[in-house]
């Protein structure tokens, strides 16, 4: 199977389904859009959300290799194109000296570390997911958008690398600096927003299908009251799946305070946000759901 065989939305959303993916619509839209206009797709929206998991869902779909760029305050084109292998040169050439062998070369193919992106041209298909693009600064942006622009990479003393099939590529944004809008324009944009609360009980079920309905109702009804208490980290849907499991490794059979109190830990990470929880938000939700 090649990215182009999805006939349309729906089947493309159903294969995502089927590989532990629930989209919803907008992101199977942009998702479809983007491999059938071979075109960057750039995500945002807050952590945990499943932006990253898009990528590797998409990856699995067809057996293609997820290759992850990780970016972060000062990376370079060095850290995500290329290396020479600088020690393996050396010793190559003392190598040759001491053999009295005539052969010198040290730019060539076995002393090459591909970084992310050329790794991602060379393999096909792949996908190349660029992680947290707004943590990067201008300059790597600049230098990615040139990259995407011809899907090919110039080494100066091997030539030019250009894949038959470029890599179906996935950015992603947690928004805590605006993307330049060159770089937007490049790609195909999408809002990630948490999943409604009929979704995410199907998420939760698709993850623990043991867990009864109605746990899984009562989580996704309290992590959607904690991401609107204004928390220092809102949980994602990560946190959500990890919730429900932890209660069914104990043996909940519903969410009540004993049984929140004592995995509230897998949800929450900041003893601040267990805090305003406890006193805030969970009083009022276990009545509600009682």
């Amino acid at each position: 199977m090649s990215f182009r065989d999805f006939a349309d939305i729906g089947e493309l959303a159903r294969a995502l389904d089927a590989v532990g993916y629930l989209p919803d619509q907008g992101v199977a839209t942009a998702a479809y859009l983007a491999i059938r206009m071979r075109r960057p797709l750039l995500l945002e929206g807050d952590p945990g959300v499943g932006k990253t998991a898009l990528a590797q869902a998409l990856a699995d779909l067809t057996g293609a290799e997820l290759v992850r760029l990780s970016c972060y305050e000062g990376i370079d084109a060095s850290q995500a194109l290329y290396d020479w292998d600088f020690p393996r040169q050396l010793l190559h050439l003392r190598s040759a000296e001491g053999g009295g062998s005539d052969e010198r070369s040290v730019y060539d193919r076995r002393f090459l570390i591909a970084r992310p992106i050329l790794r991602a041209l060379e393999h096909s298909p792949s996908v190349l997911l660029v992680d947290e693009i707004d943590r990067a600064d201008d300059e790597f942006e600049a230098f990615l958008l040139e990259v995407l622009a011809d899907n090919a990479v110039t080494i100066p003393e091997l030539g030019t690398i250009r894949p038959d099939e470029p890599p179906i590529v996935v950015l992603t944004s947690n928004r805590t600096r605006e993307v330049h809008d060159a770089l937007k324009r490049r790609c195909l944009y999408h809002w990630v927003s948490h999943p409604d609360l009929d979704r995410e009980v199907e998420i939760i079920k698709r993850h623990q299908p043991e867990l009864s309905e109605r746990l899984a109702a009562q989580v996704a009804a309290a992590v959607g009251a904690m991401r609107a208490a204004g928390l220092v980290k809102p949980p994602g849907i990560a946190e959500s799946i990890d919730w429900a499991y932890a209660l069914q490794i104990l043996g909940a059979r519903e969410l009540d305070a004993a049984a929140a109190a004592a995995t509230l830990g897998t949800v929450l990470k900041y003893r601040e946000d267990q805090v305003t929880v406890e006193r805030d938000v969970l009083p009022d939700l276990l009545a509600r759901l009682g």
